[in-house]
């Protein structure tokens, strides 16, 4: 059965932490799934973007706050005979201002891929085929002077395969997979 569990699995150490460090957003058009190359030995894990064009600009957004969170549901049903991954991003933006305010619009009417870097050096690629969409989230301030003022985001995905692993392990790691990092 092409489906059989091939490898075991030892209780791991407890050396890592929760939470996101960095979110990079490229646009869907950008990098259709079949420029997406899997490493042709670990064929879980994103070698590289082949987009259009050659290099992928991914546009950084740092997350400092305990709000920015990444679970993925496995959704399995044996009477249908269905399997589906679905992703749910949670990213909070501290300050309202007029830049981010118009990028929150278009993330709202485009479907960007996400790479999510997470606070233990790990790098994941979101809505690698389908793309995720923004679904819900505020931009709010609050009453008083200690409140948040800012943007609080749900992004959600759905695709056949659990988000996948990237080779990277930092910036220039993206680089070498095709993804031009920019930053503010």
């Amino acid at each position: 059965m092409a489906c059989d569990i091939t490898a075991a699995r030892n209780e791991v150490c407890k050396d890592s932490v929760g939470g996101l460090k960095n979110i990079y957003f490229i646009n869907y058009d950008d990098a259709p799934y079949s420029d997406v190359v899997f490493d042709a030995t670990n064929t879980d894990v994103v070698e590289t973007i082949n987009g259009t064009p050659s290099t992928v600009d991914a546009y950084k957004y740092e997350l400092q706050s305990d709000e920015n969170t990444f679970e993925e549901t496995i959704n399995s049903s044996r009477e249908n005979g269905t399997t589906f991954f679905e992703g749910a991003l949670n990213v909070s933006l501290k300050k309202l201002d007029l830049a981010t305010h118009k990028q929150v619009k278009l993330l709202a009417f485009n479907r960007p891929h996400i790479v999510l870097e997470d606070r233990n050096g790990n790098f994941m690629y979101m809505g690698a085929e389908h793309g995720c969409e923004l679904t819900g989230g505020t931009i709010a301030t609050g009453g008083a002077m200690g409140d948040k003022s800012g943007y609080m985001l749900t992004f959600t995905s759905k695709e056949v395969i659990p988000t996948p692993f990237m080779e990277a392990t930092n910036e220039a790691g993206l680089a070498t997979a095709g993804l031009a990092v920019v930053s503010a």
